[in-house]
């Protein structure tokens, strides 16, 4: 098998092909049919002492591997499945990991040839195609040559790393999708960074080849760069390229020679992903990494079979992280077959499989023998650092729309959402009906706040603030990386932002032939509440805004987020034409004729700083005198907020009312009297 040398940017390194076989220390995970790594020079390596610093737990697993004797029969139970691998998916937002899905399923004949089948398949949830972005990780399995390739869709949005955290415990390799123009983002570095501390096998894939200003050797070689930052060791740094198009199905070893399928991208994986290590003989285990619902047979729990057999009917010890156990039953079996979820009698170890009959399974407990099982490490994954305050809905339009408003019901269903959402934390507030919900961003909280309010419930929830820590007496807070993406006419309005902010600029570069600009800043996470909407006017819509968590750092100091007040009803009613054609001289306005309104609500923008107190019920007075001709009102068009520009306009003072049907924004009446 050949291989590729790696250019890296600033060197001048041959591109000549030569063969090598794959070193010794990585063999011991690799399938016998030939090597599968993208060698890099030696002399290259010398340049890159950053990768010897590599943590000592992955350096001595690795080398425990490597010098691991192969199993045998009558030394150790521990053997691979030959006929099993088990991969996830893990990209930057919109890199196009579930379009790649969509052709890895259609090529292995998963759908009938007649069937139709739309885009994005495993966007299964209304929220997730009406956004255009996955948001819960989602199971499947093709077969190819005879082995079941087991692939778990992932996330790309930094809100829901919880999600990628957790499902990295069920696979031993991963696909890390990155795109041909774009290069490594913000995500990428989180993902990749995750699977590196698992110590999996890492195959990247150059997707979008395809797209005019593609430049495949600046990403291949930015993405050897985010391995060393990393601290990879020198077999993770050794990684199998594959170049494709998810969109079109194809991919090859280069990017100049495509196949016209997706048959290197399926070899890599056969050849470069380990097999699973498994005790075939050993004592059950099965550790629970996700959980699902169904109405006829309750809860499901997925997650890999690390040791033994389950079979359906079998009496189990389900085992939580604190060592307590209790007796359950395995009612069904599931396998993933295909694109859908099927009944077998028995799984062995190494495949991820569904289990029913538990109804109170938890993610992160252990299904274990009755008689020896022991508990696997718990899940883990990184603190929230967002938080908003959820309340009952205290409007006088309580009630109208809405099918659950008690604050019993609020709190059932905020603790619920924690069975699944291990990145998630709610906590209960000042008074009974106050709870606070932490999460890792706005995007994060808002997509709960959306399932809730399609679901019937009515609720306030007050504006989002970062969770501080204290050290040492030192207040710190959440900075984070935003990289934004922006048209070099615009780069100064957008500079000028992100400095208001208390950003630091990072890095600032070219991006692509198309005239843009990629700048980085270390911002507070503040100061990116409500930054989104600002940069979208600043840029005219052209600019792309992503942002990944950092670090704590130093408390940045005061900054102010709006430079504009509101205008606030000033009594309850409908709002008239003749009312509004005088108010939106004040500002922007929310309302339109006919809406009922009451007071307190915030129904417009205020040109200036403060707020104003407006009435927009105000009838015109009818008398007696007939007038020539009748006046023609022209109301301007009113501003349509959604869920996510509410809450990132609304301040300390004021809240977002939350109903099934509408969703409003009103002054905190508790903090209105104090002043």
């Amino acid at each position: 098998m050949q291989m590729q040398s790696l250019t890296l940017r600033g060197a001048a390194v041959t591109s000549a092909r030569r063969a090598a076989p794959p070193p010794a220390s990585s063999a011991a995970h690799l399938a016998a049919s030939g090597p599968c790594l993208l060698r890099v020079p030696r002399a290259l390596r010398r340049r890159r002492p950053r990768s010897l610093r590599a943590s000592a737990s992955l350096e001595q697993e690795v080398k425990e591997v490597a010098g691991a004797p192969a199993p045998s029969a009558g030394k150790s139970s521990q053997t691979t499945r030959r006929d099993v691998r088990n991969i996830a998916i893990v990209a930057h937002v919109d890199h196009g990991k579930t379009t790649l899905v969509d052709s890895m399923l259609r090529q292995a004949k998963v759908f009938r040839d007649n069937q139709v089948v739309q885009e994005r398949i495993m966007d299964s949830n209304d929220l997730e195609r009406e956004r255009g972005i996955t948001i819960l990780s989602k199971n499947t399995s093709i077969t190819y040559k005879g082995t079941k390739i087991n692939i778990i869709d992932t996330p790309g949005h930094s809100d829901f790393g919880g999600e990628v955290e957790r499902v990295l415990n069920m696979v031993e390799g991963v696909l890390l999708v990155v795109d041909s123009v774009e290069g490594p983002m913000p995500q990428t570095r989180f993902v990749l960074k995750k699977a590196l501390e698992f110590g999996h096998a890492v195959v990247v894939v150059v997707n979008k080849i395809d797209r005019p200003t593609a430049r495949p050797e600046f990403v291949v070689n930015s993405t050897f760069e985010l391995f060393i930052e990393l601290n990879a060791t020198d077999e993770q740094c050794d990684f199998q390229t594959v170049y494709a198009s998810g969109i079109k199905g194809k991919a090859g070893l280069s990017p100049e020679n495509l196949a016209d399928d997706l048959g290197p991208l399926f070899e890599a994986i056969l050849r470069c992903i380990p097999e699973p290590r498994i005790e075939k003989d050993g004592a059950l285990q099965m550790l629970v990494s996700n959980t699902e619902y169904d109405e006829h047979k309750g809860r499901i729990a997925i997650g890999r079979l690390h040791a033994g057999e389950l079979q359906r009917g079998m009496e189990v010890k389900v085992c939580t992280p604190d060592d307590a156990c209790r007796v359950a039953k395995i009612s069904e079996l599931f396998v993933y077959q295909n694109f859908s979820r099927v009944p077998v009698e028995s799984v062995s170890a190494g495949d991820i499989c569904a289990v029913c009959g538990m109804s109170d399974i938890m993610i992160g407990e252990t299904i274990a023998d009755k008689v020896n099982g022991t508990p696997l490490p718990t899940i883990k994954v990184e603190e929230p650092t967002v938080r908003m305050s959820f309340s009952i809905n205290t409007s006088p339009f309580v009630g109208r729309e809405g099918k659950y408003v008690t604050s019993r019901n609020l709190r059932d269903r905020l603790y619920r959402e924690l069975e699944r959402n291990l990145a998630m934390k709610v906590e209960d507030g000042e008074t009974a009906d106050t709870f606070l919900v932490s999460g890792r961003g706005t995007l994060h909280l808002t997509i709960l706040i959306e399932n809730m309010r399609r679901e019937g419930y009515e609720f306030m929830i007050g504006p989002p603030k970062v969770i501080n820590k204290t050290v040492d007496g030192k207040v710190l807070e959440p900075y984070e990386i935003a990289a934004v993406e922006v048209p070099e006419e615009y780069m100064g309005s957008v500079v000028e932002l992100l400095g208001k902010r208390r950003g630091q600029m990072v890095n600032m570069e070219a991006s692509g032939p198309e005239g843009t600009t990629l700048l980085k800043y270390k911002i507070p996470t503040r100061g990116l509440i409500g930054l989104r909407n600002a940069i979208l006017t600043a840029s005219r819509g052209t600019a792309v805004l992503n942002t990944i968590f950092d670090s704590y750092g130093p408390w940045a100091g005061d900054l102010s987020s709006r430079d504009q007040g509101s205008l606030v009803a000033f009594e309850d009613g409908s709002t008239t034409s003749y009312a509004l054609l005088n108010a939106q001289e004040r500002g922007l306005l929310f309302v339109q004729p006919g809406q009922d309104v009451y007071k307190g609500q915030i129904v417009g923008i205020h040109q200036r700083p403060g707020d104003l107190a407006i009435n927009v019920c105000k009838k015109k007075a009818a008398t007696n005198v007939r007038s020539n001709k009748e006046t023609t009102v022209v109301l301007d068009e009113a501003l349509s907020y959604s869920l996510d520009d509410c809450i990132e306009f609304i301040q300390e003072d004021e809240l977002v009312e939350v109903t099934p049907a509408s969703i409003r924004m009103s002054k905190n009446p508790k903090i209105s009297k104090k002043k």
